[in-house]
């Protein structure tokens, strides 16, 4: 499977904040910045858990913007990431709750982030 990606994002500090606060229950924390003389000046960081595998970096826009979809530990981290992503600025996308239709145990929460693109924290395990 993938081992790590990323993201484009206009406003890194901004996008930083929002994905710090939505990711805190997740238990997914910023880990490092890319050294400026490797990226050219770019703000190039990550997150992750183990190591690095979320990768930001200030640019353009994602056109069209991406979906991207992080595992959650349970319902309650779900619920959380929703609320604390809201709280540092990202839009509603689809409230916490069961997507049966996906399959019978999913449970999933939408954000867009400050560039739009959808986020979510999902759950695979029953209640």
């Amino acid at each position: 499977m993938i081992d790590h990606t990323g993201y484009s994002v206009t406003d890194f500090d901004k996008s930083k904040a929002f994905f710090d606060a939505a990711f805190a229950p997740l238990g997914i924390t910023f880990m490092m910045m890319a050294p400026p003389e490797h990226t050219k000046g770019v703000k190039v960081g990550s997150f992750g858990t183990d190591r690095p595998r979320f990768w930001l970096n200030e640019g353009a826009a994602m056109t069209p913007p991406v979906h991207i979809a992080f595992e959650a530990a349970d319902r309650a981290a779900v619920d959380a990431f929703y609320a604390a992503g809201l709280a540092a600025g990202g839009r509603d996308n689809g409230a916490p709750g069961p997507r049966p239709h996906y399959h019978p145990d999913y449970y999933g929460a939408f954000l867009l982030d400050p560039d739009g693109n959808n986020v979510e924290a999902v759950c695979h395990t029953a209640s």
